[in-house]
């Protein structure tokens, strides 16, 4: 693996506008392919999970599924509601929804207990993921009812247009988070190589793979169903990784550029580029691959997407550094040359001599001071850093988890501010827990019976609505009963919870579930979210035992050297814990409310502190890789443990900082979003990846390496031993 990147960049060096010309025909190939081939969405069925799940696989079964639903909510402008005209308005919305093909059955109007609102139930046809893309001409029939009563405020909401809502707020969000991003990456780059050319090119790089892996991703996903938020992950991650593995092999290739003074072409500063920090970035794009696969093993649609999508963007980042970045830097390395020979014509012309730029320092002050400390004091430092790392991530462990659902979502989406109005007027809308039974046909009348006496005891307790009569369903083939029981509490709350647990633990075996062969499961809001909780909580150890497992194999391979790997191993699990107990700090309590803007769900949204262990650790070997792979190459060409240490990181510094700049600038955009959960996923990732740069990576990998001196590299010196004994093969020239 060594010499493939060098072979990639000298091809690319020597058939550079092939290259180029070739990296463009494949993103628009791969952008092809996918409009071609088309998204394949995931359905309902992907999201079944535990119990849950099952009872939604038997009520499908029998027809009985989950209907799309939504409600019009009819009230009088001020005052008390004119019952005449609102049921007019009533009969208009009846009529105009009765007319749409989308529509399944309308019911007659209900009005509420205090008299002041009306609503109307609409049935939508088709599947409920189907249904916020054909609630649209719903909406439009409410607004045209809602023209017609101008006396009256006739608004719609319900779950189809509440998710068109968030998916409308989602795509401005990424608009936002892509005008604040773009900017400020430009000028981060602008400061560190001082060219808007030079900075413009980690910008191409990284927009081109992200949009070939755009038409991947939709390849992709006929083998494993897009649940929508994979083109999330491949933006966030793709700007991130695109800029980073280019910064990497750009600063190496200045660097040999200044070390040869003139004496060597484009095409050798690149191929001597490409021997060390190709290398690196193969082998970070590797562990960053390996470690978010192991989402595969939480068997979760939505995790499989976001790992599918941070694969895809990352391999692809990763070609692009090694093919069509080193023609690019030939061209640009020409075209140098060019401007420099023109310059020096005109001032021998003139007869003044040719000025010669001084050397600029590889760091200067800042980075200095940071890494003064693990040098002069390395076990304090390390004790001081590990302490301060523990500090922040001790609320870690009042971590609470909670499955987002629509009362958690921002409520400046319309259909969420009459979602409000709705469930104030109507409160048994709130929650809906489904029982299904499944028995044989003829006990359809016993099964029956059984779910009338639960929704009885169910009315007794004070946790469920008495306002709503239970509601038996049977198939009609007589084997799928559903009940449906009504609870007046959001459904993040603990009486929803409870009402859950009362439900399963009680209601349930001292009825339907004690009939012999009658198979009985929840379902419903709450259910779905607890379920799902509680599936990950069991994945949980399988997927970071892996994790550990594969990032420590990948680290220790690399390197040669299993005190390294294990080193790695350690550093991440400390970088994730202090990024995730920031995280409970902020986001679990109040105090950052007004601050973030964000309503505090009281918890963690319950896929975030998974994926985020996982893509936590895979960028952390990103700076893990390239600091060590520079102590290597160090302690390669003959330097002593302690002197590649402070050479490494010295020569590592300016550049990883400024990669983890980039990193916290695409990700901070993310707190500025609506979704609470995309701000949750934002603020971790950009904590983590500054922690991870400036805590880690200058103050205790160092220190530690410093305290270990030649014992953390005894494989790697045994291997040069080996080395010298035998007959010496042509060797680049020194590329530290």
């Amino acid at each position: 693996m060594r010499m493939r990147p060098v072979r990639m960049a000298r091809w690319s060096a020597r058939h550079p506008w092939t290259a180029i010309v070739g990296w463009f025909v494949f993103v628009l190939l791969c952008l092809g392919a996918g409009i071609t081939a088309g998204n394949n969405p995931a359905t309902t069925e992907d999201f079944w999970v535990g119990e849950a799940g099952h009872a939604e696989s038997m009520a499908t079964d029998g027809g009985l599924q989950r209907r799309p639903t939504e409600h019009v909510l009819i009230r009088a402008r001020s005052g008390p509601l004119d019952l005449t005209r609102a049921g007019a308005a009533a009969r208009d919305v009846t009529a105009r929804m009765n007319g749409l093909p989308e529509v399944a059955d309308v019911a007659p109007p209900v009005r509420s207990k205090d008299g002041k609102a009306l609503r109307v139930t609409v049935v939508m046809k088709g599947a409920e993921l189907d249904a916020k893309k054909n609630v649209v001409p719903l909406l439009d029939r409410t607004a045209q009812v809602a023209a017609a009563h101008p006396d009256l405020i006739v608004e719609e909401t319900g779950s189809p247009a509440i998710s068109k809502g968030v998916n409308d707020q989602r795509g401005e969000d990424l608009a936002l988070s892509e005008r604040l991003t773009l900017p400020v990456t430009l000028v981060i780059l602008l400061i560190v190589f001082g060219s808007v050319v030079m900075a413009g090119v980690p910008l191409l790089l990284a927009l081109s793979s992200i949009a070939a892996t755009m038409g991947l991703a939709m390849l992709a996903s006929h083998l494993m169903p897009d649940p929508g938020v994979g083109t999330n992950m491949i933006l966030l991650i793709g700007l991130a990784v695109g800029v980073d593995y280019t910064l990497f092999y750009l600063k190496r290739e200045r660097e040999e550029r200044a070390r040869a003074g003139g004496r060597l072409g484009p095409e050798a500063l690149v191929e001597l580029a490409a021997a060390t920090a190709g290398r690196a970035i193969v082998v970070s794009g590797l562990a960053v691959i390996v470690s978010t696969a192991t989402l595969y093993l939480a068997t979760d649609v939505i995790f499989s997407s976001l790992a599918t999508g941070t694969v895809l963007v990352v391999a692809v980042a990763v070609i692009s550094s090694l093919t069509v970045l080193p023609a690019l830097l030939v061209k640009l390395g020409h075209r140098t040359e060019w401007r420099a020979a023109k310059k020096a014509a005109r001032q021998a012309k003139r007869g003044a001599p040719v000025a010669t730029k001084p050397a600029k320092p590889e760091n200067g002050r800042v980075f200095a001071a940071l890494m003064r400390p693990a040098q002069r004091h390395p076990g304090i430092t390390l004790c001081v850093s590990v302490l301060v790392m523990l500090a922040v991530a001790a609320p870690m462990l009042g971590l609470k988890l909670i499955d987002p659902g629509k009362d958690t979502f921002s409520r400046s989406i319309p259909a969420m501010q009459v979602y409000d109005r709705l469930t104030g007027e109507f409160p048994e809308l709130l929650v809906k827990h489904e029982v299904v039974a499944r028995a044989t046909p003829g006990r359809a009348a016993e099964v029956r019976q059984a779910l009338a006496d639960l929704g009885q005891r169910a009315q007794a307790d004070p946790l469920f609505s008495r306002n709503a009569e239970p509601v038996v369903r049977t198939s009609d083939d007589g084997r799928i009963s559903v009940l449906e029981l009504a609870v007046p509490h959001p459904a993040p709350s603990a009486e929803a919870i409870d009402s859950l647990n009362h439900l399963r633990d009680r209601y349930i075996p001292s009825t339907v579930g004690g009939l012999t062969g009658v198979e009985a499961a929840v379902s419903g809001d709450v259910a779905r979210g607890q379920d799902y909780v509680h599936h990950e909580r069991r994945k949980l150890p399988l997927v970071i035992g892996f994790l550990l497992l594969l990032t420590f194999a990948t680290t220790a391979v690399a390197f040669r050297s299993v005190v390294v790997g294990l080193i790695g191993v350690v550093l991440n699990l400390l970088s994730a814990a202090a990024a995730l107990g920031a995280l409970v700090l902020v986001f679990q309590g109040t105090w950052a409310e007004n601050l973030l803007d964000f309503d505090s769900l009281g918890a963690i949204a319950s896929r975030v502190p998974l994926f985020l262990f996982v893509i936590l650790f895979g960028l952390s070997m990103d700076y893990q890789v390239f600091v060590v792979s520079r102590i290597k190459e160090a302690m390669e060409h003959g330097m002593t443990a302690r002197e590649a240490v402070i050479d490494g990181i010295a020569r590592s510094a300016k550049v990883v900082t400024s990669a983890a700049l980039v990193m916290v600038t695409v990700f901070a955009a993310f707190v500025f979003l609506h979704l609470t959960e995309m701000k949750q996923m934002g603020f971790c990732l950009a904590v983590a990846v500054l922690l991870d740069a400036v805590v880690i990576r200058m103050m205790i990998l160092p220190s530690v390496l410093l305290l270990l001196g030649e014992r953390a590299w005894r494989p790697l010196r045994r291997s040069r031993r080996t080395r010298s004994t035998a007959p010496a093969a042509p060797s680049l020239p020194h590329v530290g």
